[in-house]
């Protein structure tokens, strides 16, 4: 598998569309699954593999409640080095405020750790992040949840990999700053 091919230590997958139905199937070997499964209506999950080789555990922030979807994993870091807290997120396009603050308040309580890896399918397509600036409201909002928590931009363009062997494919075309619209955060 693409996987263990190129050795990923981490792999996160938004908008899954599984249930218990896929308990069989979903496994990897060598990799450890943690998911959240969209509860009564298809998609929206987040799944998050860690290589089985990193001590890892599945955190909740005391906001399981909220109706977010998304995934938090602490890492234990080497000799010498802090965890490492891993979070994926998906953030329907038509999400309200007050599932945006719900969010907002896990990221914030993500952050207070040592590192923070932060990826998902946030869909705030507006957002440049060259220019560091939205559109509408929500995305506005987003920018500056992300600068309040010193939350940097390392993907600059989406990437999406499809069934197959391993073939990677860049989305998003059209204008600079549309092509950046899915936030990979770190």
């Amino acid at each position: 598998m693409c996987a263990h091919l190129l050795d990923y230590d981490l792999i996160g997958i938004t908008e899954a569309w599984w249930d218990s139905s896929y308990d069989w199937s979903v496994g990897m070997e060598g990799y450890r699954l943690f998911r959240k499964d969209r509860q009564g209506r298809r998609g929206g999950g987040v799944t998050l593999y860690v290589n089985d080789q990193l001590q890892c555990m599945e955190l909740h922030l005391g906001m399981d409640e909220e109706p977010i979807k998304s995934l938090w994993v602490r890492i234990k870091g080497r000799a010498g080095t802090g965890d490492i807290i891993v979070g994926i997120c998906y953030r329907p396009p038509d999400q309200d405020n007050q599932a945006d603050e719900a969010l907002y308040r896990q990221i914030r309580a993500a952050s207070h750790s040592q590192a923070l890896v932060l990826m998902g399918d946030f869909n705030h397509h507006n957002i440049c992040w060259r220019d560091n600036t939205a559109g509408p409201k929500q995305s506005r909002r987003f920018l500056e949840c992300v600068d309040d928590n010193f939350l940097l931009q390392v993907i600059e363009e989406p990437k999406r990999c499809h069934a197959g062997p391993c073939s990677h494919q860049q989305g998003g075309a059209g204008g600079e700053c549309e092509a950046q619209g899915q936030p990979w955060l770190q």
